[in-house]
């Protein structure tokens, strides 16, 4: 939780955390020595994967964590017969829209007030990747 807290101004809350582990979701960390220093969730079904949240903790940015991360989501969601990779992302994250449009991913749609936002609500970018 310490990583999400400092990440994210709206983070997941421990429910959230709990019900992905709970039915299964794929929850994968990136460790230096005993630190967890960020992670990664997402789901695959019926051909397709969904990147849930990518998170790597604030000190170790622009360090090449987020593709690490990300290319190993890809690489278990290919291996599983997933055949695309679909994320939402806030068009403030600007930083994160870099990493997949790096990575291959292109807009799709968008998702009108999709998240909480403290004055009210965002929208959600909808991005793709063929695997």
């Amino acid at each position: 939780m310490e990583i999400e807290l400092a990440a994210y101004p709206h983070p997941w809350t421990r429910g959230i955390f709990s019900d992905c582990l709970r039915v299964g979701y794929d929850c994968w960390g990136l460790q230096a020595g005993t630190a967890l220093t960020g992670y990664t969730v997402f789901t695959r079904a019926t051909g397709e994967s969904h990147l849930l949240n990518l998170c790597v903790a604030p000190d170790r940015l622009r360090r090449g964590l987020g593709r690490i991360l990300l290319d190993h989501a890809r690489r278990m969601s290919a291996a599983s017969g997933c055949r695309y990779m679909f994320l939402e992302v806030r068009p403030s994250n600007e930083a994160a829209i870099g990493l997949y449009r790096a990575n291959g991913f292109v807009m799709v749609g968008e998702r009108p007030a999709y998240y909480a936002d403290g004055e009210g609500r965002e929208d959600a970018i909808v991005m793709r990747c063929e695997l």
